[in-house]
């Protein structure tokens, strides 16, 4: 009877760690998606950039630093990388529709700044290399 206890007492010790660890691992994601949230806006320009897309973050903090590209480099390649992702989405039937969900309003007459340019930029990098895709 003695042992008996003690196995019981161990086996709900077990349980309960292991359903702790759950819970915390299921946290650990949650933080991880809200983390991986990028909002950029100007209410000026009337204008806002959101990144929702897990790993992004992590993966920019891994890239050249702000600065280390110019404004016009930039802006060229956003430029090209927004029209070439822009015809992607129009074509669902050739390119994966879950990939290329909606188009990105990129003008290239309206100045952003370098930050959105730097972000947009490095995101196109990042789904090149997470999805496999080429843009260029």
């Amino acid at each position: 009877m003695k042992h008996l206890l003690y196995i019981v007492l161990l086996g709900l010790s077990i349980y309960s760690c292991s359903s702790t660890k759950t819970l915390t691992s299921t946290t650990e994601n949650q933080q991880a998606t809200t983390t991986d949230t990028l909002r950029i806006a100007n209410d000026s320009l009337e204008y806002e950039v959101i990144i929702i897309e897990p790993g992004f973050q992590a993966w920019l903090a891994t890239q050249p630093p702000r600065g280390y590209y110019g404004l016009s480099y930039l802006e060229i390649r956003n430029r090209i990388y927004t029209t070439n992702y822009n015809q992607r989405v129009l074509q669902p039937q050739r390119y994966d529709p879950n990939l290329y969900i909606q188009q990105i309003n990129y003008n290239s007459n309206i100045s952003y700044g370098y930050e959105v340019n730097y972000l947009l930029y490095n995101y196109f990098i990042y789904f090149e290399q997470r999805y496999r895709q080429r843009l260029r």
